[in-house]
């Protein structure tokens, strides 16, 4: 790192490690509470990589997401239950780029318990504030041969671009513009 002469701010010579611009415990909350939508990704039986865009919603800790046990993906989880889940900020008004990548184990559940609650807890989010769609998308997905898969988190990585971008001779020039105009 090199070091500015007028602010004594730290900046990054590359971007080769970005590790030191981890999200803050903060802005991962506000993102994990806004963002309503994840990558969930899993290997196939050759050991490919896939992931798909699902909803999701996040409570204690874990991951939670749906889909029709005849989707390959729930075969799958079963039989190599590692998986990982990213969630991004671009869609929603908190700030530009900030994400998060977990790695964990992923569980199938199709109980009607589980089902409940997350049918419920999942239109919610996704229809915030309208009683009738809720109750509509709950009902569609009531559907037989419908699970939930959970995930639990046991790795994190954390990023967020404005703190890198905050700390670099570019974001420095944007602040200084921003001073003198």
């Amino acid at each position: 790192m090199s070091e500015s002469g007028t602010t004594g701010k730290q900046y990054v010579d590359s971007y080769e490690d970005v590790s030191m611009f981890s999200l803050a415990d903060e802005r991962e909350q506000t993102l994990l509470d806004t963002q309503t939508e994840c990558t969930f990704m899993w290997s196939t039986r050759d050991g490919d990589p896939v992931g798909v865009i699902m909803n999701f919603v996040h409570r204690d800790g874990r991951f939670w997401v749906t889909c029709t046990r005849r989707r390959k993906r729930v075969a799958a989880v079963e039989a190599r239950p590692r998986v990982a889940i990213a969630v991004s900020s671009r869609g929603t008004d908190i700030g530009i780029s900030q994400a998060v990548t977990y790695k964990g184990t992923a569980i199938v559940h199709d109980d009607a318990d589980t089902a409940a609650w997350f049918y419920r807890a999942l239109a919610e989010r996704v229809r915030p504030g309208d009683r009738a769609k809720q109750d509509a998308f709950v009902h569609h997905l009531e559907s037989p041969g419908r699970v939930v898969i959970e995930i639990v988190p046991d790795a994190r990585i954390g990023f967020d671009s404005e703190a890198m971008f905050a700390n670099s001779p570019a974001g420095a020039s944007t602040t200084k513009v921003t001073r003198q105009g």
